[in-house]
């Protein structure tokens, strides 16, 4: 008697693999493809179809391989990132990670379902943007299982440091010696080289003398002498850092940062920023990311002008997210000037993003505030007044060669608490209100909001940390004890305790509203320059929120005849809670107050 069901089943099983073995083929045509198209003008030798199987093994896809859903947006108005460093927070006798999840378990909640650890690996300098070993934790911090942990109750966004890494690092020592592996993993070149259109963040020297076992070589450094930059001319540093993207996945990492890939491809005579092959080695890493996880994305870290981040977007096959950039330079400008002109003009500049991408919206980061997104939205006169009123609040200023090595000021560090403490006209006692504003702004544009601890604590500029470490960015970059924060935030009357209540209040509002969702429709209101505005539709359509702030720091009103509220449809504020009567003709909205109006109260 033939078992019917035992047939079935085997059909089934054998119809899986018959489709296994069609989208694995499919998978090493593209990869094929694309490997073709990095590689076409390095080494002829290279055999693209064996390189992209050995990926394949390499991200282990020959044993369990997802089928990825094209324009599928793996995020909700639920999606907030907290961004911090394992250390932030410290406690003695305990590992610093263990703290950190202390303290979000204990003071975040619900609010925020993502974390951003930055890099906790061993490192030389740079915070951890040296890397001197991808393969372990920093065990000043703790290890792995700590890493896992906090991986298991929230998503976690780790950095791919992938265009430098220490000088420290035993690649780079074998480089040296001349022989093992990371022998030939770096990018040289002859000071003869004519690297005039190159593009840097930094004023240093490109080209680090380096005496090696193969005698006098010159190691391309974007950053700084400590940071060495890859060649990935050479097949085996792609294949080094899939395996590196691979055990970060077994390790419970879901978002993948990509630090610093604008430069990651080099070409003697171009300017080495954003070149195809670039774009290339993106689109070839999210192929094989999202083939191994179907929900992990790629958030390009591209600190340059507006139109040239926007490509990373690809056509929804490149970074699934891009940083925001321009974002925090205007909005920051906008609050101490009071007009809202330039932020405006760009925000109905930017295409929504389609399926499959958005925007990750941020205001402050462990970095300070860059210039060069800026670049074409603010003029000159404009950018000058924000450095030097940023100055006057404490800031310190990094700067970068520009046309002719002249020195262009690249990137304001300030903690954004500070930055927010007054207008060009100086200091005044509405910096709370302001920095509030900022982040109501920021919560409701179109994207995924990221928010630097700091910013959700309200830490004030770290001037000791800056003295002790010459660094700019150390001023931005303080370590809370943990017992001390606790008392701070303990104390009702203290400024730190009311931003974390404040900021946790309005996300708590922001994920329960559809109108949020990071793809749902965004229009640019017209209401002057005093008053900033945009309308945000639910993707089903069901729920409008008018977001509407005072960016000055006097009473404006606000006419409610202009927003065209449907008369049919009840009206609420959310962030008071009270009902807005559509036939109201004003509502005086005060200093920095900013309003949710929408039909859905939830």
């Amino acid at each position: 008697m033939v078992d019917l069901n035992k047939t079935s089943e085997e059909l089934q099983a054998l119809q899986a693999k018959l489709t296994q073995q069609i989208e694995l083929q499919a998978l090493q045509a593209k990869l094929t493809q694309q490997i073709d198209f990095i590689y076409k003008d390095v080494d002829s030798s290279i055999d693209s179809t064996a390189l992209g199987n050995e990926l394949i093994k390499l991200m282990r896809l020959n044993e369990t391989l997802y089928k990825p859903t094209p324009y599928e947006n793996h995020w909700s108005e639920k999606d907030v990132i907290m961004i911090t460093y394992a250390d932030s927070v410290m406690q003695q006798q305990q590992k610093p990670l263990v703290t950190l999840q202390n303290f979000i378990d204990t003071y975040i909640g619900e609010s925020i379902n993502s974390v951003h650890i930055l890099p906790f690996f061993p490192y030389s300098s740079d915070d951890g943007f040296s890397v001197i070993d991808y393969s372990s934790v920093n065990e000043s911090v703790g290890g792995w299982p700590e890493i896992n942990e906090i991986a298991k109750h929230r998503r976690l966004m780790s950095d791919l440091v992938i265009n430098h890494c220490s000088s420290r690092s035993a690649w780079f020592q074998n480089f040296i010696k001349g022989e093992g592996i990371g022998h030939d993993f770096f990018y040289t070149a002859s000071p003869d080289d004519d690297t005039t259109d190159v593009v840097r963040p930094r004023t240093s020297a490109l080209l680090k003398e380096t005496p090696t076992g193969k005698g006098t070589q010159y190691v391309w450094c974007t950053f700084s002498h400590d940071q060495v930059d890859f060649d990935f001319r050479n097949p085996d540093v792609l294949k080094s850092f899939v395996s590196i993207i691979r055990l970060y996945l077994d390790m419970g990492v879901s978002i993948f940062r990509f630090d610093a890939v604008a430069f990651l491809w080099k070409t003697i005579g171009s300017s080495c920023i954003n070149l195809p092959q670039t774009h290339e080695v993106v689109r070839l890493l999210r192929t094989l990311i999202e083939h191994a996880q179907s929900d992990a994305i790629i958030i390009t870290e591209t600190n340059v002008p507006n139109t040239q981040n926007l490509t990373y977007f690809g056509n929804a096959n490149e970074a699934h997210s891009i940083y925001n950039f321009s974002l925090p330079p205007l909005l920051i400008n906008t609050l101490v000037t009071g007009n809202c002109l330039y932020l405006k003009r760009w925000l109905m500049s930017m295409p929504p993003a389609q399926n499959g991408t958005c925007y990750f919206n941020f205001i402050a980061s462990h970095d300070g505030i860059g210039l060069r997104p800026a670049e074409g939205l603010l003029d000159d006169q404009e950018l000058t007044t924000l450095v030097e009123t940023m100055q006057a609040f404490g800031a310190k200023i990094s700067w970068r060669s520009g046309e002719s090595n002249k020195q262009k000021a690249y990137e304001i560090n300030i903690a954004l608490y500070d930055a927010l403490q007054g207008t060009t006209a100086g200091k005044d006692n509405l910096g709370l209100q302001r920095f509030i504003c900022a982040h109501a702004i920021m919560f409701a544009l179109e994207g995924i909001p990221g928010i630097y601890i700091h910013s959700l604590l309200g830490t004030r500029n770290d001037y000791e940390k800056y003295e002790n470490s010459q660094q700019n960015r150390a001023i931005n970059r303080h370590r809370w004890d943990y017992d001390l924060l606790q008392e701070n935030l303990g104390d009702q009357n203290n400024h730190h305790h009311i931003v974390l209540s404040s900021l946790k209040k309005l996300l708590s509002i922001r994920i329960r509203q559809p109108a949020f969702h990071p793809n749902a429709t965004q229009f640019t209101l017209h209401l002057g320059l005093q008053l900033f505005g945009f309308w945000r539709q639910s993707m089903a359509r069901k729920q409008s929120i008018f977001c509407i702030s005072n960016i000055t720091n006097e009473d404006v009103d606000l006419s409610l005849n202009g927003l065209n509220l449907v008369l049919t449809d009840s009206w609420f504020e959310l962030i008071s809670g009270i009902t807005v009567d559509p036939l109201q003709e004003m509502l005086t909205l005060l200093p920095y107050q900013t309003v949710w109006i929408s039909n859905i109260q939830s």
